[in-house]
């Protein structure tokens, strides 16, 4: 028994020692619309079923490329459910993030089957859908972008500009180092990277990396192979020697990547690229090289300059030089400013005839949105149910960015100290509302100005409401509000118009609200046939503070109670009277048969001591008991 032991006491510390201590990247991948998790050849790679999603509908699918995952189902989003609408990631450990979603059609010839709307990812507007982006066999078909997670959440939404619904096939999360990317000054949590083309020299189709699984940095990157921007007589390289990836090459750049390359002809020497651009970005560009070409064996036999758009932005780059021997990977990286429409890469020789690349990215660089105060977010959310917002108004999502697509009645500034957004203003008049008014009303602090009238809100005015020591305008004319008008709303010290006009509050009118009309402000408290105690309105009786009144009801109630409690005694010592009469009643001719028998027992012992000649007539007949 000892041998096996201790063997297998062995086997397990030897295992411990060898495997990966390091926890594996998040991988997150959703099948949109999908009610079941779904499985994809050739990989098997698992798709989530879909979740997290704050509408919409799911229905079968139409791909639209070939590059999308080879799946059925999307989720569209009609406008009547409101604009915006989001999915919401939850527990995504903090971390830096490859996001990548793609597009689908609905499969119903009664759709429109190429939707335009806007999606922003974390509150950032990061692509606007292109007419024309369902015929192409390219990127199109999707959107990708490289942004810091830090809040344990990700958000993912989609903005209805009016033309068809959208619709998504599918999402990724996928996490990559927390270095990549690092273009230098400029880079980090405030920025996020949009891909704006990405190619792979020399494929002749794209294709995804060998790693399909997200088990390694950078794994299920696509890189798509788009005609050569340039000369149709290049030559295409491949090779399956193994590539090194030295420790200037960063990790999540695949192997494969770099074992096919573009290399010029003797006729055209020069390679150059050129892609159309949004005009006045900027933009960080990623030239991959591998010198995998057999006729080059050592340094100096190719060397080449790198220009941008007409100026040298890498002067006599010499592969092997740089990356430490041939079959080796080299990455270079520049961030240039783009004023024009057009982005050209020209790679020039300086020694020997030919230049050569494997790869080329194409970043722009996106200033990430500051996002609204957590805690305004939330009062909002709270509000929109207290109150069955209706879903036409979405609400979802962040309620101040992208800018390009605020919550409909909402109103933002922003805080540049705290560098965050916050609610100034609510504008939700005439909007068939119902409900109630929170008490978190009071978390929105920066309010200055809120429209609620002509709805149907019931209930109390909040206490809290009195908090809110900014607003300015408060107008909750024309609903249905009843009970008195908090004493807090006193504190509403910057308050220039109060409309409470046409509920049916009740009680006398605040004094310190009362005291402002000397400051000019506009209160209206008409319609209302229980309010009382300023000009305008009706004479207030003697009028009692709540305390008093609270006083009051509890010293009624124990007078009620002290009632009670004796009309209960002076019942039962009644019905005690009652019933001992009754007794009394009903045993009075018993009580009689024996006094009398006393009587006559007693008569006759006295006459027999003392009279014993009396007759019996004289003592009277016998009593029979």
């Amino acid at each position: 028994m000892r041998g096996p032991l201790s063997l297998l006491i062995f086997l397990i510390v030897f295992v411990a020692a060898f495997t990966p201590s390091h926890q594996a990247p998040y991988a997150l991948r959703i099948s949109c619309g999908a009610r079941n998790d779904v499985h994809t050849p050739p990989t098997n790679t698992l798709w989530y079923r879909d979740f997290g999603y704050s509408g919409g509908y799911f229905t079968n699918a139409t791909r639209p490329s070939f590059i999308t995952p080879p799946l059925q189902t999307v989720r569209y989003f009609p406008l009547s459910e409101g604009p915006e609408n989001c999915y919401h990631i939850e527990r995504v450990p903090h971390g830096h993030y490859s996001i990548r979603i793609f597009f689908g059609l609905v499969k119903d010839p009664t759709f429109d089957n190429e939707p335009l709307f806007d999606v922003s990812i974390e509150g950032t507007l990061v692509y606007s859908m292109q007419s024309g982006w369902s015929n192409h066999d390219d990127e199109q078909a999707f959107v990708e972008s490289i942004v810091f997670l830090e809040d344990g959440t990700a958000s993912i939404c989609f903005h209805s500009t009016g033309h068809g619904d959208p619709a998504v096939l599918s999402i990724e999360i996928l996490q990559v180092g927390n270095n990549a990317y690092n273009f230098g000054p400029g880079w980090g949590r405030g920025t996020i990277l949009r891909t704006h083309k990405r190619l792979s020299c020399g494929a002749k189709n794209p294709k995804f990396d060998v790693d399909y699984s997200g088990d390694h940095w950078g794994g299920d990157r696509f890189w798509n192979s788009v005609p050569t921007f340039g000369q149709s007589a290049d030559r295409v390289l491949t090779t399956k020697n193994t590539i090194k990836l030295s420790s200037k090459v960063p990790n999540y750049y695949p192997e494969a990547l770099y074992q096919t390359a573009l290399i010029s002809t003797d006729n055209q020497p020069d390679l150059a690229y050129t892609m159309d651009v949004d005009p006045n970005r900027n933009y960080s560009i990623w030239l991959h090289f591998a010198e995998i070409d057999s006729s080059v064996t050592g340094e100096g036999q190719r060397v080449f300059d790198v220009l941008i758009n007409g100026d040298t932005e890498f002067q006599e780059i010499d592969i092997v030089k740089m990356s430490g021997g041939v079959n080796s990977a080299l990455v270079l990286n520049k961030t240039i400013l783009v004023s024009g429409r057009s982005l050209t890469i020209t790679l020039n020789p300086v020694k020997g005839s030919h230049t050569i690349i494997s790869a080329i990215e194409v970043f722009e660089i996106v200033n990430a949105e500051a996002k609204t105060l957590i805690e305004e977010v939330r009062a909002l959310q709270k509000l929109k149910s207290a109150l069955g917002l209706p879903l036409r108004f979405g609400w979802n999502g962040d309620p101040c960015v992208p800018q390009q697509h605020p919550w409909s009645g909402v109103d933002c500034q922003f805080d540049s100290t705290k560098l965050k957004w916050f609610i100034d203003g609510l504008g939700l008049d005439n909007q068939g509302l119902r409900g109630f008014l929170p008490e978190d009303i009071s978390k929105l602090s920066h309010l200055e100005h809120m429209n609620l009238s002509e709805n149907s809100i019931r209930g109390h005015i909040p206490l809290s409401l009195g908090k809110i020591t900014s607003l300015q305008v408060l107008d909750l004319s024309y609903n249905f509000f009843n009970g008195s008008i908090p004493e807090s709303l006193g504190g509403l010290t910057s308050v220039r118009i109060l409309n409470l006009n046409g509920n049916s509050l009740s009680g006398r009118v605040p004094a310190a609200l009362g005291a402002r009309l000397l400051h000019r402000a506009s209160f209206n408290f008409t319609d209302n046939d229980g309010l009382c105690g300023i000009p305008g309105l009706p004479t207030c009786g003697p009028h009692l503070s709540a305390s008093a009144k609270i006083g009051i009801a509890l010293g009624a109630c124990a007078g009620l109670l002290l009632i009670a409690t004796c009309l209960t005694c002076w019942w039962k010592r009644r019905q005690n009277i009652l019933r001992t009469q009754q007794i009394a009643a009903r045993g009075a001719p018993y009580a009689k048969a024996r006094t009398h028998y006393s009587r006559d027992v007693q008569l006759t012992r006295h006459n027999n001591g003392h009279e014993n000649a009396r007759t019996a007539a004289e003592n009277g007949p016998i009593l029979l008991s």
